[in-house]
């Protein structure tokens, strides 16, 4: 068997998240399809980060195994060949690359990154509709960012995760939760080596109630404290969430 590394990116409006489902609407579904509409083999895509629901990605990374008789698919050639049977899907590979057999997108990834973006303004957006979370009033930046730095650190986060999360433990280490402007837009950047289920769609959640003035910056971290998932704000949507990039050990980046 040779194992590829893959790099992809997609509009993740139309998709049921990155997870195979049974009525074949995830990411993951139709990366296989394409496969086997390639070269007639089936194979599994592996991938570092099970986004949700109308979540994209910019640099979601895959692994996969071709058996050794399909060895003629180059790394160029496979990204060809699935960005061909891809289309006109919102999916594309955009890097591909022979891994280690011991390589795992999943558990060999040291660091994800996300980004969420806020448009904050009065006019709906007419070219990004689902690509932000439309907010239709400013909202106050510093108070955001000085919530955000409460979150930063390994902490319980309980209540900012889903009832729904299977991780054995509502530990995580944040290393990064920045909130910036750029004209009528809010970009908060989120890094950790892992994230709960909703992890950053809660917080951003909670920054933009702060934002808005219906909570004063102690009031979220006391939340954090408090670990009790009902002091929750409401999650952010998931259009306005990317995962933009997902880091490896030097050993094993390309």
């Amino acid at each position: 068997m040779t194992r590829y590394r893959l790099t992809i990116e997609y509009d993740g409006t139309p998709y049921t998240g990155w997870q195979s489902q049974r009525e074949g609407t995830g990411v993951q579904d139709a990366l296989s399809a394409a496969l086997e509409n390639l070269s007639g083999a089936r194979a599994v895509f592996f991938g570092a980060g099970r986004t949700d629901t109308g979540v994209h990605a910019r640099g979601q990374v895959a692994h996969l195994d071709i058996a050794d008789d399909s060895a003629a698919w180059t790394p160029d050639k496979l990204m060809a060949g699935l960005n061909y049977h891809l289309k006109p899907q919102p999916v594309a590979v955009i890097a591909a690359a022979i891994a280690p057999d011991d390589f795992d997108a999943r558990f060999s990834a040291i660091a994800r990154h996300y980004q969420y973006r806020i448009l904050a303004r009065r006019a709906v957006p007419a070219l990004d509709r689902q690509r932000v979370w439309f907010v239709p009033q400013k909202l106050d930046l510093a108070p955001m960012q000085a919530a955000a730095k409460q979150f930063i650190g390994k902490h319980d986060f309980t209540t900012f995760r889903s009832v729904q999360c299977q991780a054995k433990s509502p530990v995580k280490t944040l290393s990064q939760l920045d909130v910036a402007a750029h004209g009528d837009e809010i970009i908060v950047s989120a890094s950790a080596r892992s994230f709960l289920h909703n992890q950053v769609r809660s917080l951003v959640g909670a920054l933009k109630h702060v934002g808005e003035g219906k909570w004063h910056v102690d009031e979220a971290g006391a939340a954090l404290q408090a670990c009790d998932r009902t002091l929750c704000p409401p999650v952010a949507p998931a259009c306005g969430l990317t995962l933009m990039q997902v880091d490896y050990p030097p050993a094993v980046s390309p």
